[in-house]
C-alpha cells in the first residue's frame, strides 16, 4: 500500500462544494465555548458535507483564528449562520421543516445506533450539541423532537463534542451514502 497524496485524492475546491449536493443535516452548537471544538466541527462537516453549522450564544463565529487552526478552511466551505439564542434556531429548523436532535443523555433517549431516519419525513435533520460542561439547555432539549444518545462503557460521562460531532455526522453519513 501507498498513502495518497493531496492531489491525488480528487477533493473538491470551495467552490465545487458549495454547488455540490449536500447531507441534509445542520449541526447546531449550543453555546459551545472552546473555538478549536468549533474548528472541529466545521472540518468534520466538510468532510461530510453537511449543509450548515448554526453558531449559538456564546459560540464564536468565522473568521477567526483559533477557528481555523482546527478548521483548515472548513469554515470557509461549509456555510454558517449565528443565532443569538439556540431556541430561535430551532424554532427556525422546525417552520424550515427539519427533525431535531438533541445530543444528550435523557431518559428515554435514541441509541444512537439505533438510529432510523425515514427521509421523506421532514426537509432534513438538525442535531444539537452543548456546552463542553453543561450539555444541551433543558430548555432547548424540552423543544427538540428526540434525543440521540451515543453509548459509553467506560468511567467517563461524556465526549469531547467535536469527537461527539464527528460521530453523530458519520452515523448520518451512512444512511444516506
Amino acid at each position: 500500500m501507498r498513502k495518497l497524496r493531496t492531489i491525488e485524492m480528487n477533493r473538491l475546491s470551495v467552490e465545487e462544494f458549495k454547488e455540490a449536493k449536500k447531507l441534509p443535516l445542520i449541526v447546531v452548537l449550543d453555546d459551545v465555548r472552546s473555538l478549536y471544538n468549533v474548528g472541529s466541527v466545521f472540518r468534520s462537516g466538510d468532510a461530510f458535507r453537511i449543509t450548515a453549522v448554526y453558531l449559538c450564544g456564546i459560540t464564536a463565529c468565522p473568521p477567526n483564528a483559533e477557528i481555523h487552526k482546527t478548521a483548515l478552511g472548513g469554515e470557509d466551505s461549509v456555510d454558517w449562520k449565528y443565532f443569538e439564542r439556540t431556541e430561535d434556531a430551532v424554532e427556525e429548523l422546525h417552520r424550515d421543516g427539519y427533525f431535531v436532535y438533541s445530543i444528550e443523555q435523557v431518559e428515554g433517549s435514541t441509541k444512537l445506533q439505533n438510529l432510523d431516519l425515514n427521509p421523506e419525513a421532514s426537509k432534513g435533520y438538525a442535531v444539537i450539541m452543548g456546552n463542553e460542561v453543561k450539555g444541551v439547555k433543558q430548555n432547548v432539549v424540552d423543544m427538540s423532537d428526540d434525543c440521540l444518545e451515543i453509548p459509553q462503557f467506560g468511567t467517563k460521562h461524556s465526549l469531547n463534542v467535536s469527537v461527539t460531532s464527528g460521530i453523530v455526522m458519520w452515523e448520518f453519513a451512512k444512511k444516506f451514502i
